[in-house]
């Protein structure tokens, strides 16, 4: 097939899903363009090398990219976050009946409002894969205002992203639950399968565990509970800052940042947590030897019925480096870890329970730790590789091609 990609976000942004997906599809003997903006993500600073200009087409692996320039934002500003959302709905509605044209179906990523605009003026079958519920993703983040204005842009989001369920001929979700959502807001329920994201498999593998990544870590010979990405109003990481502090036996790294970063690291001295660490962003190059010199790999999710049909990508990162889970979430990212036997879960937001599974874990030994571990490993290859992911978009892409738009 000739496929056309669009997404915001693309490599060398941390944008595996797409970028693996547009890989793999080229390996299948796939014609595969891309429509994308000028890389910029997670800072909201466009890349060293970039220069945002209309015209920029390169080829690599088989892939053909295009760039469409697009206001540069990833901050706290709700202004910003908009423009660089509108930007390149704007851009890439432009470049697409060009670019793309002649394509036999669209695989649309993220974010959805937007990057649909340019398959609605293409007019191809689309295949969306929605990552997060629009609108709540939205309006539940503190970059929304409060009241009429508020309400006004989760009725505008709501609408029209019942209008894109209806329209779109095959719909991904990432979770049980996201089905049902998207079967409720417009969906037909026999274009909606869920397909598990996968992660970025060059670099999140098992290998083996360092003394220098211990020495990065910290590593003081007890059990090492480490978190791994952003800390946001989505995570709420004061939960597993109470939970450490409550549990002497354990050690609390967190590796990332963001809005939330300055509130838990003030709690944690508040508290006296001398057992939590703050090591601030590290290169992705690095994180699968930090999570082999990890003991346990924390998700942390607030308790929104959002998030409840939420697997974050933090979760593929874990189970496909082998590392064993404590998952503090609602729904079916809990429910997946679970049933697997690959981790611990309690409540969300709850800091006593998960006080208590870090004290489980502290006294487990090495022996059901590596247990875990490798049906942690196995959920990941036979559930959520990209192997598995690529083979149910191929289908929905191949269905998508045989029905007009």
């Amino acid at each position: 097939m000739r496929i056309g990609i669009v997404s915001q976000w693309y490599p060398p942004e941390p944008a595996f899903i797409p970028g693996g997906l547009a890989d793999e599809l080229a390996a299948r003997g796939h014609e595969v363009r891309v429509l994308t903006g000028y890389p910029n993500y997670p800072a909201g600073r466009v890349y060293p090398g970039y220069r945002q200009r209309w015209r920029h087409t390169a080829t690599a692996g088989g892939v053909s990219v295009r760039r469409v320039p697009a206001y540069a934002s990833h901050g706290r500003s709700a202004a910003g976050r908009a423009a660089a959302y509108l930007s390149f709905a704007a851009t890439s509605a432009l470049a697409a009946p060009r670019f793309l044209r002649g394509v036999d179906a669209l695989y649309v990523y993220h974010p959805p409002a937007t990057a649909y605009a340019a398959a609605r003026r293409l007019g191809v079958p689309t295949v969306l894969h929605v990552q997060d519920m629009w609108p709540e993703s939205v309006t539940a983040s503190a970059m929304t205002p409060d009241g009429r204005a508020g309400a006004a842009l989760h009725r505008a989001l709501g609408a029209g992203m019942r209008s894109i369920y209806r329209a779109a001929a095959q719909v991904a979700v990432i979770a049980p639950a996201m089905a049902d959502l998207v079967v409720e807001r417009g969906a037909d329920p026999a274009k909606v399968r869920v397909v598990l994201n996968w992660t970025d498999e060059s670099l999140f593998r098992p290998v083996p565990a360092t003394d220098a990544a211990r020495a990065e870590l910290g590593h003081r010979g007890r059990c090492l509970i480490l978190f791994a990405g952003n800390i946001g109003p989505f995570q709420r990481v004061e939960t597993a800052v109470r939970a450490a502090a409550a549990t002497p036996g354990v050690d609390l790294v967190l590796v990332g940042s963001g809005t939330d970063e300055a509130p838990a690291r003030a709690l944690a001295d508040a508290l006296g947590a001398t057992n939590v660490r703050f090591l601030g962003r590290r290169a992705a190059t690095e994180m699968a030897a930090l999570y082999a010199a990890a003991d346990f790999q924390l998700v942390i999710l607030r308790d929104l019925p959002a998030l409840r049909g939420t697997v974050p990508s933090k979760l593929q990162a874990a189970l496909a480096c082998g590392s064993p889970v404590i998952v503090s979430a609602a729904g079916d990212c809990a429910t997946l870890v679970a049933s697997a036997g690959a981790g611990l879960t309690c409540p969300p937001e709850d800091w006593a329970a998960l006080a208590d599974r870090f004290a489980v874990v502290a006294c487990m030994t090495p022996q059901a730790r590596a247990a875990m571990g490798a049906r942690a490993r196995t959920l990941y290859a036979e559930r959520m590789s990209l192997r598995v992911g690529a083979d149910q978009i191929e289908d929905m892409l191949t269905k998508a091609a045989a029905c007009p738009a």
